[in-house]
């Protein structure tokens, strides 16, 4: 049994009482295995990797290659090269694969049971769009899956709008207002009593930040950020990675790229007097960043790279104050 220390202080997420803001982000909690596990080693906010209602099998090897980020100068970098070893950025190209439904479902529910009080238990979805599908069709996907979680137990719904290693639709909703809109607001509708949040992108634009913040503030509790930035990645000896399409950039490299879009949306929702929660993720490593995150606004932290390569550091992160 480990002894995990405990966090000092009154926590929420998404205004239910927690025991503490480190969570970990739609991604490494595989299954209700790896769920359990990081519960049981510091981790008090869970995110059950993205699930769809249907099954999808990931895109092919290789699927994660460490990556070398240049120091920035002005816009960021559109091509990146791989690294030999890895060090604390990699790009990710899984393509948010799902288990059946019947498969989440039941073991989401099994988990749920297994979990003690303080642990907040949230279920990434997205949709599986089809060529040509209306926004509507989209929507109504999101909305069921969504559903389907909030049924099988999931204290609450985090819908990814955002992933930067697929070119479809439901890798890329936050950049249109409009369409967020309408998809957010039919999952309120699906799930009207249950915290839901949001996942996005960077945005370059400030325009269409404050646009998408405006549009769907209305319906959610919290926004999660950033899911990466987007790139194309070349190896050691020139050659594209990943048929020479743009994967998703994660880990320690877009720290500061976060930091610097909680600040923006935090004004966001000064400025609108919103109830708006933001949720911190993205390169956060150490003790230093969740109080970075919490002095910017944040209600909580997800890890992803940082608690993959390192799973004791929720441990390490709760001895003593933040």
């Amino acid at each position: 049994m480990v002894d995990v220390p405990t966090v000092s202080g009154n926590w929420t997420y998404c205004g239910e009482q927690v025991d503490s803001p480190l969570g970990i982000a739609a991604g490494p909690l595989l299954n209700g295995r790896w769920l359990l596990y990081y519960a049981s080693i510091g981790f008090d906010i869970l995110t059950y990797k993205t699930v769809r209602c249907r099954d999808r099998i990931s895109y092919d090897l290789p699927n994660l290659q460490p990556i070398v980020w240049p120091e920035l100068k002005g816009e960021l970098p559109k091509e990146l090269r791989t690294s030999e070893v890895m060090m604390d950025s990699w790009a990710i190209s899984f393509g948010m694969p799902s288990k059946h439904p019947r498969f989440w479902q039941d073991d989401v529910a099994e988990t749920k049971n297994h979990l003690e009080s303080g642990k907040f238990l949230c279920v990434s979805v997205v949709a599986t769009p089809e060529p040509d599908q209306s926004i509507d069709s989209l929507a109504d996907d999101y909305s069921q899956c969504a559903k389907w979680a909030i049924d099988s137990g999931a204290d609450g719904v985090e819908a990814n709008f955002s992933c930067p290693n697929v070119d479809s639709a439901d890798g890329q909703l936050y950049l249109n207002p409009k369409d967020s809109r309408l998809v957010a607001s039919k999952l309120r509708e699906a799930i009207p009593n249950k915290p839901l949040l949001i996942k996005v992108g960077y945005f370059h634009d400030l325009t269409i930040a404050q646009e998408f913040f405006t549009a769907v503030a209305p319906y959610v509790d919290a926004l999660v950020m950033v899911n990466g930035v987007s790139a194309r990645v070349r190896d050691a000896k020139g050659k594209l990675l990943f048929e020479g399409r743009c994967r998703g950039i994660g880990g320690a490299s877009i720290k500061e790229l976060g930091f610097k879009q909680l600040e923006c949306f935090s004004k966001f929702i000064s400025d609108s007097d919103s109830l708006v929660r933001l949720i911190g993720v993205g390169g956060l490593s150490q003790k230093c960043d969740v109080r970075h995150a919490l002095d910017r606004g944040c209600e909580a932290v997800q890890f992803a790279t940082a608690a993959m390569i390192n799973p004791g550091l929720g441990l390490d992160i709760r001895k003593g104050s933040f």
